[in-house]
């Protein structure tokens, strides 16, 4: 069967693109290399495999409600490779135009290591080189491009909130009309929403003076270069999205910027503002709301990144001395800080809960890079549940012609009819139809369209990005149904869950559903529409497992609805009396992988133990009286056979996800590499059993309810590119890396995050600006096809002062956080760790002996970093890197996976969690949201000083919530919110607060009900006595404290200032 990307994808492509043949793909299960992409890139489609006719060719109408689309991957990216479609005129252009030659081969893998299946970002051993224990941030890892463009690479971005606005520019005529720039029914674009205007450090308040340089980069009008997105790599059907609206791009690139055209001053591009208004109040830099368009005419010097305002911001320059002002931790949550632009650039910067970078002020060189001692890198949420998207539905989708940048808010126009690319600087034509702003309904403003005014848009794919119609939404369930799993009896929730939520799993009339069920046999249920009840069919031949009725197993779930009630409401009861002890797992997975390859799709398994028979059958590895030690723990897979069945899964569109509810080892090391390659997540439920752990039940079923009915993204691809000069070397997240840039996402989901590291090729001293782009190109469950862009812009400074003021100490630890993952199953679990005291120790010495006029005693760090040491030591202590503790294996392991796959917001709660006192909230200061009152009480550091037994203290680790009440705790507080007469009466195993007709019960219930729904897993809450058993664990995580095999923060500050000092 030809797959996406296969040979006959790409027939179709040339057929579409006059492109020349492209050569066969280096992996089997890929996209084949597209000769319209530029030499160095493989055009892995990731999306477009086109399944031979699996099913009919037909695409729906699209629908307009911006939310349908469950764009979650990332649209091609082009990172280092320069993809240049050809343009289109009327007639087609031949290959020669494009970027570089047309590979006849596949690169070789020091260029490609896409060649090889192992992503960069990967677990495995030997997936990046052991870097020096301290890390040289430098060092590009194995694959990495020394391309101009940047290359994919995955941030991680964190934080769930939503960010982008849904506006569309479209006039509400029929929706898939491709002129119209808007879908019907979403709301009207915010011209310019009002992007906070918060102090640029150094930013100069006024307009430039006249001259300087040409506002190379640094001008961004506000269209965005394509360059950013993926190219058309995408999928093949992105391939040739590029094509179609670029028709006689200019090459010129020799003119100044910016001056020729003054009725566009150069900088007006930047009044528009980002859509980031889905963000909170706290990211004071992001827009707000519709504002008024004001051209505010900018010089290049206006952009300027220099930093000789800092003095607006005592703060910023201040040196701390850490052993003197320990409590450096503020009372309300870390803000990301705030790049030093102008403000009408930074309104229009992307929202950092979406894409934010490790140093918010980019170094010149690498060998500035190399002196601060910091890791360059981004952090992505790529594709989170955004309140405003814009949503553009033009059949022009403009993109650099060099480098697929697509057009942002950072390119400059040079007049009406040309802009310069702000990754790759070519000069590119307007298109005719970008001329006219569909909003404003006035034609010759094509720097007040929307792709220009949003740092974060969505665009409607056109047929030219497909080479198969969309897929459908497919969904199949595997069921462990062995005498261990239905003990548990994990079957009635999942079953129960499913049936609560049929008809809100996300998709159309095409959505197909199917179930398959294992122990030493494999189960497979007919459920063809006709049948009086579901008819099961047992394949006990588990060597050579086949799909009986291949036709009746995946069914239309509209047309078969009732019969799959029927199952779900039969199966928990089939096989109560079961005595098969045995898992066969890994034929269970081959059958589901046949299944499922014609269309592509989800597959979510549910696994209960160590899987015993047939191909994958592992064998236990834990020894319980090593699990406290940094030395031989199993932290790498027992077999390939699980990553192998992932790249296969991931060639054909088809995502795994892992549910592992199990009380004994089961080498998640090993299951969890099905779901790290094929972009799925792994969920971990240790102990799960319906009456002697009701609690995890009650979790399961919150959990799948946010599972089964958020949107999902299928056939996704995601390509991250960067200003000419930037490279990115190494990807951390759940994906394939096929091609040296292109993620590969089977499927995409709104709780993933990326992280990407970087390095500096060339030095960027030309230039004020760069900005880095990220494209996700997916087909959503309405079946379109779409992409989602975004676009962040910085500095680029030359002094190392100015990089240590921009650094983001969350974005910092959360990459070095990653990086430490990979070490740990590369090298050691105590590589790792010294790796990551050394990164302290390295870039506080490089301040103290660079920055520092005056060797001041103690220990000098710059107020960025004030919380770097807090941050690593809460790191060291975290149960993916913690020794001297009982934690078992497989939670250590499922702990690196959420590392690996969690956005930076989540990582830093459960890493640094935080702690409030409650027993006397107040409404002073509290948010409204919604009709709904939330206290905000303040944060207090993790130490047991902060605690007193006549109050009640909540700490917020991310996954779980505890509730700690002193024994001296007030009278009220006991009867008004617990509902309990006195202390000794508070239940042992309470985890549910009473909602009593009270003022105090109302404010905690609506504090914690607020900090629940910030995140897309579930929080156990647990109330705790002094007695309790739970207490160890809140104690646990008291992370400034000492425990006897973990230094306490200020023995950890003194060990720092010793290195530092020497």
């Amino acid at each position: 069967m030809s797959q996406p990307g296969s040979r006959g994808a790409t027939a179709g492509l040339q057929a579409q693109n006059g492109a020349a043949a492209a050569s066969g793909s280096p992996y089997s299960n890929g996209p084949v290399q597209n000769a319209l992409m530029s030499s160095q890139v493989s055009a892995g489609q990731g999306y477009d495999s086109q399944l031979p006719g699996s099913y009919p060719h037909l695409m729906p109408a699209k629908s307009l409600n911006p939310f349908s689309g469950q764009s979650n991957y990332g649209g091609s990216q082009g990172s280092a490779q320069t993809l240049n479609r050809p343009p289109v005129a009327s007639n087609p252009v031949p290959p020669s135009l494009h970027s570089g030659p047309v590979p006849q081969t596949p690169l070789p893998a020091s260029q490609n290591p896409a060649a090889t299946p192992m992503p960069s970002g990967s677990f495995l051993p030997g997936a990046n080189p052991p870097l020096p224990l301290n890390w040289q941030y430098n060092y590009p890892a194995t694959g990495s491009q020394t391309n101009h463009f940047p290359h994919v690479a995955q941030p991680a971005v964190s934080g769930t909130t939503n960010l982008t606005r849904n506006q569309q520019y479209v006039s509400p005529g029929d929706p898939s009309l491709q002129t119209s720039f808007i879908k019907s029914g979403s709301a009207l674009p915010l011209q310019n929403p009002p992007l906070p205007t918060s102090f640029q450090p150094g930013a100069p308040p006024g307009p430039s003076p006249a001259g300087g340089p040409p506002p190379v980069r640094g001008l961004m009008s506000q269209k965005p270069p394509p360059r950013v997105v993926p190219p058309p790599s995408f999928n093949s059907s992105i391939n040739q999205e590029a094509t179609p609206q670029l028709t006689n791009q200019n090459p010129k690139t020799s003119r100044s910027v910016g001056y020729a055209y003054p009725s566009l001053p150069p900088g007006y591009q930047n009044t528009a503002p980002p859509s980031a208004t889905g963000m909170p109040p706290s990211s004071l830099n992001y827009p707000s709301g519709p504002q008024a368009f004001t051209q505010t005419p900018l010089g290049a010097n206006h952009l300027n990144a220099s930093m000789s305002g800092l003095s607006l911001h005592p703060e910023g320059l201040r040196v701390v001395n850490l052993l003197q002002e320990r409590n450096m931790l503020p009372s309300t949550p870390v803000q990301p800080p705030v790049p030093n632009l102008h403000e009408d650039i930074q309104k229009l910067n992307c929202n950092p809960e979406l894409f934010r970078c490790t140093l918010t002020s980019i170094p010149q060189t690498q060998a500035l890079l190399n002196k601060a001692k910091l890791p360059l890198g981004l952090l992505l949420h790529p594709f989170k549940d955004l309140v405003q998207l814009p949503v553009v539905t033009s059949s022009t989708i403009v993109r650099c012609r060099s480098c697929r940048t697509y057009i942002n808010p950072f390119v400059s126009f040079l007049d009406q009819r040309r802009w310069k690319c702000n990754l790759c600087y070519r000069v590119n034509d307007v298109p005719e139809e970008f001329m006219y702003n569909p909003l404003t309904r006035v034609y010759g403003e094509p720097h007040r369209r929307p792709e220009v005014q949003n740092a974060t848009i969505e665009f409607m794919a056109p047929s030219e990005y497909m080479l198969r119609p969309p897929q459908p939404p497919v969904y199949l369930f595997v069921l462990d149904v062995s005498h261990n799993a239905v003990e548990t009896g994990y079957l009635n929730s999942v079953c129960q869950s499913l049936l609560d939520n049929l008809d809100l799993l996300p998709g159309n009339t095409r959505t197909k559903i199917g179930f398959i069920t294992f122990d030493s046999t494999v189960h497979f249920y007919s459920l063809q529409e006709g049948l009086s009840q579901p008819q099961m069919l047992i394949v006990s031949d588990i060597e050579d497992v086949f799909i009986p009725m291949p036709e009746n197993l995946l069914v239309n779930l509209n047309e078969s609805k009732e019969l799959v009630q029927d199952l779900l409401k039969t199966l928990p009861q089939m096989f109560t009396k079961t005595l098969e002890t045995q898992s066969a797992l890994g034929p269970a997975l081959q059958a589901a992988f046949k299944l499922m390859s014609p269309t592509g799709g989800r597959m979510s398994v549910f696994q209960t133990q160590l899987p015993t028979l047939g191909v994958g059958a592992l064998k236990p590895r834990e020894e319980p009286n090593q699990r406290s030690s940094a030395k031989e723990i199993h932290l790498t897979p027992s077999t390939d056979f699980y990553k192998k069945l992932a790249l296969d899964c991931s060639g054909q569109q088809v995502a795994v996800d892992l549910f592992l509810l199990s009380g004994q080892y089961s080498d998640l090391a090993s299951l969890g590499c099905i779901s790290r390659y094929s972009a799925g997540s792994v969920y971990y439920y240790p102990s799960y059993h319906h009456q002697h752990n009701p609690v995890q039940v009650q979790k399961l079923q919150k959990e799948l309810q946010r599972y089964l009915t958020r949107k999902i993204g299928f056939e996704a691809v995601m390509r991250i590119r960067c200003t000419k000069g930037l490279s990115i070397h190494t990807f951390h997240g759940n994906f394939f890396v096929r091609s040296t840039d292109l993620l590969s996402l089977p499927n995409v989901n709104p709780d993933a995050g990326y992280a990407v590291q970087m390095s500096v090729e060339e030095s960027l001293t030309d230039t004020q600006l760069v900005s880095f782009q990220s494209a996700l190109l997916y087909t959503s469950s309405k079946g379109e096809r779409r992409i989602r862009v975004h676009t962040l812009c910085l500095p680029v400074v030359s002094t190392l002062n100015e990089v240590f003021l921009g650094a983001d100490v969350q974005a910092i630890s959360g990459l070095l956080a990653n990086m430490a993952v990979d070490r740990s199953v590369t090298a050691s679990l105590s590589d790792a760790r010294d790796a990551l005291v050394n990164a302290v120790i390295d870039s506080l010495s490089a301040y103290r002996s660079s920055v520092l006029s005056s060797q001041q005693p103690g220990l000098m760090v710059p107020f960025s970093l004030r919380l770097f040491p807090l941050f690593v030591l809460a790191l060291l202590k975290q149960k993916s890197f913690q020794t001297g503790t009982n934690a078992r294996l497989d939670e250590r392991i499922f702990a690196m996976c959420q590392v690996k796959n969690q956005p930076l917001v989540h990582l830093m709660l459960t890493t640094h969690p935080s702690l409030y006192r409650v027993d006397s909230l107040s409404d002073e200061g509290a948010l409204n949201i919604s009709d709904r009152t939330i206290p905000q009480p303040p944060i207090l550091q993790l130490s047991v000083e902060k605690l007193s037994r006549d109050g009640a203290f909540l700490m917020d680790a991310g996954s779980v919530l505890m509730l700690w009440v002193g024994k001296n705790c007030a009278q009220n507080f006991l009867s008004q919110v617990l509902g309990v007469q006195n202390y000794a009466s508070i239940p042992q195993t309470m985890t549910d607060l009473p909602e009593l007709d009270t003022p105090e019960s109302a404010r905690t219930i609506a504090f914690i009900t607020w900090l629940r729904e910030q995140r897309p897993f579930f929080p156990i809450l647990y109330v705790i006595r002094d007695e309790s058993p739970m207490k160890a664990a809140f104690l646990q995580n008291m992370v400034e404290d000492r425990t006897e095999s973990a230094l306490s923060y200020y023995e950890f500050l003194l060990h720092i200032q010793q290195q530092v000092n020497k």
